[in-house]
């Protein structure tokens, strides 16, 4: 990948030692974000865009249980994200659990290059895909951040780079750097790989989830469709732009009308649930925590 390197990256090639990794505490924006039930909605768009450079989906295609465990991959997937943030000193730990599973994943890509899950520049952009997705997500889903928390969020991403182990001179210093950075991933690198092409495929089997009751088993075939058409819409709008035109997806005006009026059902149902229903069950505990002292 031009530019990108053990040695350089897009903040710079200045060597510095990496920051001890700081584990996340209330009053952080992360803390608040990445809890919340509403991104169900968003970490699909994430994936996406981390499948649609062509190593990466190598690697989710090669070696990922994303056909034959999907329900088992989402949820482990789920919660070691909950812990990076509401895991406290375990979001250390999990940092280098990651690395260590990664280690082994490596092999050649479509295009006949070879890959490693833990090359810098692979790595880096599976993170870096979290930025334009919580913002988008913020936009249609909660309030659009203003600028201030923009770049709050950034620095705090970069923070969670460091639990992860990736280096800040791989990643975008600021956020006016990372737009350039990105824009730049999305002409020279992305293209619409076979597991892209397969997430977005509305008719892709899903069986029902683990331990499922007999009831939700007997509907399945009734419910799958519905939902699976829910999840690839709200999926392509959630994706920038730039991103959606790269990957040749159709969007209307009025697909964006309709995704604006889900936003909007999503924003007014969302305070009026209890809490066990708003957030996901790391950050519920970590904040009943936080509450009793």
């Amino acid at each position: 990948m031009p530019g990108l390197s053990e040695t350089s990256g897009p903040g710079g090639s200045t060597r510095t030692p990496p920051p001890e990794p700081v584990p996340f505490a209330p009053g952080s924006l992360l803390w608040d974000l990445a809890g919340d039930v509403r991104m169900l909605f968003a970490l699909p768009a994430a994936l996406v865009l981390q499948v649609a450079h062509p190593a990466v989906g190598a690697g989710v295609d090669d070696h990922s249980v994303f056909r034959t465990d999907p329900w088992g991959r989402a949820r482990r997937s789920l919660h070691s994200l909950q812990l990076w943030v509401y895991g406290g000193e375990q979001a250390l730990e999990e940092g280098r659990r990651l690395r260590r599973l990664h280690k082994s994943i490596s092999g050649t890509d479509h295009n006949g290059r070879a890959y490693h899950a833990l090359t810098p520049a692979y790595y880096a952009w599976v993170h870096a895909t979290a930025y334009p997705v919580f913002l988008r997500a913020a936009d249609y889903l909660s309030r659009p951040l203003d600028e201030d928390e923009q770049h709050r969020l950034y620095e705090e991403l970069l923070q969670l780079g460091d639990i992860l182990g990736i280096h800040r001179r791989d990643m975008p210093p600021t956020p006016e750097a990372f737009w350039q950075y990105f824009d730049a991933m999305v002409r020279d690198e992305l293209e619409a790989t076979a597991v892209v092409r397969e997430l977005l495929d509305p008719h892709r089997p899903v069986a029902p989830p683990d331990g499922s009751p007999a009831l939700l088993r007997r509907l399945w075939p009734l419910l799958r469709p519905p939902l699976s058409r829910l999840n690839v819409f709200v999926t392509t709008g959630l994706l920038p732009p730039v991103a959606r035109e790269r990957l040749g997806l159709a969007w209307s005006d009025r697909d964006e009308r309709r995704l604006r009026r889900f936003g909007a059902v999503v924003r007014r149902t969302l305070p009026l649930l209890p809490e066990r229903l708003r957030y996901l069950p790391l950050a519920r505990a970590a904040r009943r925590s936080v509450r009793s002292g």
